[in-house]
């Protein structure tokens, strides 16, 4: 991704970071409960939970109560979810919060931390294998990584299906065989991957343009609808409503998990068999 465009995205965050906190924040609360709950399933070692792309920091609070007294750092793009995670962060001792591009942790934080958590964020990065590879790089032994994102496809049927077929006809599909080199990427980084597995909870809306306008305003649309303007917006919104139903729209969409551990070097053998 170009500076310009890191920029750009960058930007579009930092208009969403309040509708964001106040719309999805509580609607991916399940997610975040259960990314945070797999690095509390066993022992961890010694070391601080790195939080790449932590938006608000809704991470926070779960940490807290699995993990407390942890010293946690949060990385985010955005400088207005920063804003918003640092006043977070500041409730919470040992919590830090740092402005930066999450995609390459890995040398800066190489073999230092407990755990990597992180919820939603790696889908928007320009090379989340590149990226996830990096934080399993952090990971000391017995560590472990616990990662929800969003695959290319979340749902048959429901508000974020319908708006990525509306959004099809006006912006090319983008390349996802990342998805398939998530796992490669976790192994090559000396990773042992535990869990790989759909999560899916029940979400809800008032009917569908609150949907449409979160989404756009406070949502992972924002930064597209800041680069195309308002008209855009106008358009997209009329084609999204004409086909969509009336009332509370109620649906379950299908995040990916993935959990990995980095072995203690006696669990790895000494390749005798």
């Amino acid at each position: 991704m170009t500076d310009e465009r890191l920029a750009q995205t960058a930007r579009g965050w930092d208009e969403a970071a309040e509708g964001y906190e106040a719309y999805y924040v509580p609607r991916f609360a399940p997610w975040v409960a259960a990314a945070v709950g797999a690095l509390a399933a066993g022992p961890l070692p010694d070391g601080p939970v790195l939080v790449p792309c932590c938006g608000t920091f809704p991470e926070l609070d779960a940490l807290d109560a699995h993990l407390p007294g942890r010293a946690v750092t949060g990385v985010d793009l955005s400088a207005g979810m920063v804003r918003l995670a640092r006043a977070r962060a500041a409730r919470r001792p040992g919590a830090t919060v740092e402005q930066g591009d999450a995609s390459a942790l890995g040398e800066r934080w190489a073999g230092r931390c407990a755990a990597v958590v992180s919820v939603f964020g790696l889908q928007q990065l320009p090379a989340p294998d590149v990226a996830i590879r990096s934080w399993a790089s952090a990971l000391r032994p017995g560590g472990v990584l616990s990662v929800v994102f969003w695959p290319r496809r979340t749902e048959d049927d429901g508000p974020f299906a319908r708006i990525a077929e509306v959004v099809r006809w006006h912006v090319p599909a983008g390349d996802d065989s990342w998805q398939g080199r998530l796992v490669p990427a976790l192994t090559a980084a000396g990773t042992v991957v535990e869990r790989d597995e759909p999560a899916a909870y029940p979400m809800s809306h008032p009917d569908a343009a609150a949907f449409f306008d979160a989404h756009t305003r406070a949502g992972p649309m924002r930064p597209l609808v800041t680069a195309r303007g308002a008209a855009f917006a106008d358009r997209l919104r009329a084609q999204f409503l004409r086909g969509s139903p009336h009332g509370e729209w109620r649906h379950r969409p299908h995040a990916r998990h993935l959990v990995a551990r980095r072995p203690f070097p006696a669990e790895l053998g000494d390749g005798t068999g």
